[in-house]
């Protein structure tokens, strides 16, 4: 009997657990996300095992406080499946995202409603999306940072995208195809504009130099024509400025030796010409300079002890500029790899000497062989090579006439002593 009640037991408890288990296992995961915007990540192929608000997945979210169910904030997708295929739907539902962030994703765009467009601050795509235009893009008027790289942009300009974005603050719009010119008109308060990349003409706005927040400035490989505003020393906060690769032309304006913060200078492969300001060497931050690649002439005005606090400093392909050896030696010339020469008294780059040039012999030597045929098949000597006797040729038919000369003339004087002697007899 007790037997009989133990084996019950232990059967009720193995049913309880199964029951258990299997309730577990298809019971939805509790989540404290709103459902709709749980089925929207769902769509996007986005994990949501686990509460996408408490455990962010790979595809990172963020979330509000709200009650009885949070929402959406922030969300990055990141390296997609092929599958993915935005909807307008699923969008619908991330109307709460104030930041959306596409990095390799390789979708085509949809529309977005304007419930997003116009929540969003900060929008991104790296590699991403396609078949962006600038119409689209104009339709995002509250943000305060925009990231474009490696997207091909179909637009008439930068401005058709960015005139009604008023509280910009950060501008990325790199490799992605751009024609025009750079806007006059920006939200004081940008602090960030990176144009590289593109195919940007005209010239620099001097305007932009309004710009007082103004840390970081990248308008490299364009097709930039002019010169630099003189007055770009009035941005007083710029840390980086690179303007390479472009057509620049004019002088280096001395203002730019006053930006307090500079740490990072690019002029490189431009037509800059003149000679280069000494007072860049007061910048006490600077950490990388680059002249290289221009037509700057004179003596090069910066000395070994402010090169070696450089972290980069490129020079070379400047054919008329050259270093004071007073104050820089050839071997410390070496060491740096200024690329440039050194002056002369006169401040002039003083030139390597000639090579040596090769006696005719020789260069005819390596050009070819010891002799040449001539048009008659006879066989002559080089120009370059000199006759110090007779043709050997001419030399041995001399001699071998001579030879048979001689012997007729000893056969004729031996026959004539032969008949005398006969006589006699």
């Amino acid at each position: 009997m007790k037997l009989s009640t133990t084996t019950t037991t232990t059967a009720l408890l193995l049913l309880l657990l199964l029951y258990t288990t299997t309730t577990t296992t298809l019971s939805p995961p509790s989540t404290t996300l709103d459902p709709k915007q749980l089925r929207a990540l769902q769509s996007l192929y986005i994990p949501t095992t686990h509460d996408p608000c408490t455990q962010p997945p790979h595809n990172a979210t963020t979330c509000d406080g709200a009650t009885p169910f949070r929402h959406l904030l922030s969300l990055r997708l990141t390296n997609c499946s092929d599958d993915l295929s935005l909807s307008t739907t699923a969008l619908s539902s991330l109307s709460t995202l104030t930041s959306l962030t596409f990095l390799d994703c390789h979708t085509p765009i949809v529309h977005f409603p304007t419930s997003l467009t116009t929540n969003l601050r900060s929008f991104t795509s790296i590699n991403s999306l396609q078949h962006l235009t600038g119409v689209f893009l104009s339709r995002f008027s509250n943000l305060t940072d925009l990231t474009i790289s490696g997207d091909t942009i179909k637009s008439s300009g930068i401005r058709i995208i960015t005139s009604n974005m008023k509280s910009l603050t950060t501008l990325t719009l790199s490799n992605t195809n751009l024609t025009g010119f750079i806007p006059k008109h920006w939200n004081p308060k940008l602090t960030h504009m990176d144009f590289s990349n593109n195919k940007l003409n005209g010239t620099i706005p001097t305007s932009l130099t309004l710009l007082e927040s103004l840390k970081f400035l990248n308008l490299s490989s364009n097709q930039l024509t002019g010169e630099i505003p003189t007055s770009f020393g009035d941005l007083i906060s710029l840390q980086n400025l690179s303007l390479s690769s472009n057509s620049l032309s004019g002088s280096i304006p001395g203002s730019i030796s006053t930006i307090p913060r500079l740490t990072h200078l690019d002029l490189s492969s431009n037509q800059f010409n003149g000679t280069i300001p000494r007072s860049i060497s007061e910048i006490k931050s600077l950490k990388y300079l680059n002249l290289a690649h221009n037509s700057f002439h004179g003596v090069m005005p910066f000395n070994a002890s402010f090169i070696s606090k450089l972290e980069v400093f490129k020079i070379s392909g400047n054919d008329n500029l050259c270093y004071n050896h007073s104050t820089i030696s050839k071997t410390v010339s070496k060491k740096l790899k200024l690329g440039i020469a050194a002056c002369d008294k006169h401040g002039l780059p003083i030139l390597p000497p000639p090579a040596a040039e090769e006696p005719e012999s020789s260069a005819d030597d390596m050009s070819s062989g010891d002799y040449d045929d001539d048009d008659g098949g006879n066989v002559k000597k080089k120009n370059g090579d000199h006759d110090n006797g007779p043709n050997k040729v001419v030399l041995g038919v001399a001699i071998g006439l001579s030879a048979v000369v001689f012997l007729i003339i000893f056969l004729v004087i031996l026959s004539k002593c032969d008949w005398r002697l006969e006589i006699e007899d």
